[in-house]
């Protein structure tokens, strides 16, 4: 079956009523506010029940899994449609292959589209050109545009934002267009070819933010602990509350008495404060506290001291509204998936690193709180296999630490931050670059700033307080 966070053939008009009476507004959880997917599809059920075919060539076939592909390359214009077309403001995003690109064609994803041919695009074009576009029957305005790698045959994951008149595209969840556009205010999603042929899967719509669709994991081998394909269903979304700035009081004492507890599917810790395991210092190989299967998600945990090496995902996991009072080892190291999120909650006293990322993939950190610390987050530099790394921080505040995050330039690691607040901290550094080396050396530090290619960020993205 399909994974759907409504059954498609009755979710329209509870949808409907839910856009009306709470413009979609998000589901507060917690401290933090998360965004509520309202619609998903990664075509698992063999079919596309819930879609509205206009032109083109489509069936349900299989890449790895159940993909939706379109193969009719002479027609201009062939478009899936799924949605409401009361829905505003919403993200929606999907994974993309073209298989074909055509003189002129694109292989696209719409949002607010209130007719067939009314719609923003957000297009992958040949030529290596991406265009954020408002489109109204033959008149295509580009809202914004950007020159990046568009190859056939690989999978890339698109997103558009809407919120009242501003309008955001992603690839592969970096915005690469932002812009204000009221031209069009509400309307359903969209898959689109033009002259083209593409596969498309993992469609997801939430109510803010922007989900990120995961991918079976790489292999790992050398990793610490086993890998496994995470889950397909489409990833949380950044948070979008302040980051804390308190520290919570305990609901109670849990022990941890019989070693690692051993998570899979969602352990809610009802904010009681787990301990103890290690030594509380930096030895390396201590047992985590938690480890999280593939897919996991664990949340409103606090870890006392001593914590040990904290948290380990195995896979693609969720860490939400977990403190760590005292970091040992590291708070959280991610081994084996393709896409990890720390969603709110906090951290303090870390002689080195909090976040550890030692697997591939990328790591999302939002709404997140860290004081008196090393690194907020380090891309491993000397692991026994080395894999291109990539780190997403949003929305955090941070007092009292050496740098932000330290990545690798040699294997193509990229930092990309938004809305950092830096508190009576002004040395502190923002992004660290080293060359990654084989286990058993040391990195070599390089340098550290914004570059464009590794570290991404401008000084409007940096809050002094």
């Amino acid at each position: 079956m399909g994974v759907h966070s409504l059954s498609r053939s009755r979710s329209w008009p509870l949808i409907a009523g839910l856009a009306l009476a709470l413009t979609f507004g998000a589901v507060v959880l917690s401290q933090n506010a998360f965004a509520a997917t309202v619609f998903s599809d990664n075509f698992e059920d063999g079919n596309t029940d819930g879609w509205s075919k206009s032109g083109g060539d489509w069936a349900v076939g299989t890449d790895g899994s159940r993909v939706l592909t379109q193969t009719k390359t002479s027609t201009d214009n062939a478009r899936q449609f799924a949605g409401s077309t009361g829905w505003t403001d919403y993200s929606v995003t999907a994974r993309v292959k073209p298989l074909s690109l055509g003189s002129g064609g694109h292989v696209g994803l719409l949002a607010r589209s209130t007719g067939a041919t009314v719609y923003y695009r957000l297009a992958l074009r040949p030529g290596n050109s991406v265009q954020l576009q408002a489109v109204n029957g033959s008149t295509v305005t580009v809202l914004g545009s950007v020159t990046r790698t568009v190859s056939t045959g690989t999978w890339y994951t698109l997103g558009i934002e809407t919120s009242g008149s501003t309008i955001r595209g992603l690839v592969d969840g970096t915005v690469i267009a932002s812009a204000t556009s009221s031209a069009i205010g509400n309307g359903r999603i969209g898959l689109q070819t033009a002259y083209s042929s593409a596969s498309f899967d993992d469609v997801a719509v939430v109510t803010g933010g922007t989900p990120t669709p995961t991918t079976p994991a790489p292999s790992a081998t050398g990793s610490p602990r086993p890998s496994a394909s995470p889950s397909r269903t489409p990833g949380p979304s950044p948070s979008v509350s302040p980051p804390p700035t308190g520290w919570p009081t305990p609901s109670g004492s849990a022990p941890v008495n019989n070693g690692t507890i051993q998570v899979s599917g969602v352990f809610d810790g009802g904010m009681k404060r787990y301990c103890c395991i290690g030594d509380g210092g930096q030895g390396e190989s201590q047992d985590p506290v938690f480890e999280l299967a593939p897919g996991a998600t664990i949340k409103n945990v606090i870890l006392g001291a001593p914590a040990g090496d904290g948290i380990h995902c195995t896979g693609n996991c969720t860490i939400q509204n977990v403190w760590w009072e005292d970091v040992g080892e590291d708070a959280a190291t991610f081994l084996g998936g393709s896409d990890y999120y720390v969603i709110g909650g906090g951290a303090r006293k870390a002689s080195d690193k909090i976040f550890q990322h030692n697997g591939p993939g990328t790591v999302h950190i939002s709404g997140f709180y860290a004081e008196d610390f090393g690194k907020l987050y380090r891309a491993c530099g000397n692991c026994s296999s080395s894999y291109q790394r990539h780190v997403v921080i949003d929305n955090v505040r941070v007092t009292d630490g050496d740098s932000i995050a330290g990545i690798n330039i040699n294997w193509g690691d990229t930092a990309r931050f938004t809305r950092i607040t830096v508190i009576s901290d002004p040395s502190i550094v923002i992004c660290d670059k080293y060359h990654g080396v084989p286990k058993g050396s040391e990195p070599t530090h390089v340098g550290s700033g914004a570059d464009g290619v590794n570290c991404f960020y401008s000084p409007s993205d940096i809050t002094y307080q």
